[in-house]
């Protein structure tokens, strides 16, 4: 078996996922997927269908956003959204103790805790879209639907 299928924290996202329902299977790429580009390069797709799992840091709390790799967040517009008065990007340790995983390998499920989040709508335009599971080389299949209700996520406009 692959060496970063056995991941510890791969092994986790795929555990989530079977106890989710999530129909995807965990892919395992042959190069790196740090970056939205990289990732849509590697699976065919637009970088539009490529989930990017950023963290921030809103008020001192943690707030997963799963937006498109097509932009960027509005961080204006999304601290409006959720009521809060500051909001940045969380460094490498905040998001390690928050979300159990390293900056670029972030997955959408799996995380110690809950984590209040937001699910880009432009996802939506895309029948099938691509998460990141635990390690930079691993991603998995999901629909914009299936991503809103295995994050118990909140869908928003968040460009």
């Amino acid at each position: 078996m692959n060496e970063v299928a056995q991941h510890p924290r791969v092994m986790t996202v795929v555990a989530e996922l079977e106890q989710l329902g999530a129909a995807g299977a965990v892919r395992i790429l042959d190069g790196s997927a740090r970056t939205a580009a990289q990732a849509a390069e590697q699976l065919g797709c637009t970088v539009g269908a490529i989930v990017n799992s950023l963290v921030f840091e809103a008020d001192g709390e943690a707030l997963l956003v799963l937006t498109s790799g097509a932009h960027r967040v509005d961080t204006d517009r999304v601290a409006a959204h959720v009521g809060v008065e500051t909001l940045g990007r969380a460094d490498a340790d905040f998001v390690r103790n928050h979300t159990g995983f390293a900056i670029g390998g972030v997955s959408p499920v799996g995380h110690p805790g809950a984590l209040r989040t937001l699910v880009d709508r432009t996802l939506a335009e895309h029948e099938t879209i691509w998460a990141a599971a635990g390690h930079p080389q691993a991603v998995f299949p999901t629909t914009y639907d299936e991503l809103v209700h295995i994050t118990g996520g909140e869908p928003a406009d968040v460009g």
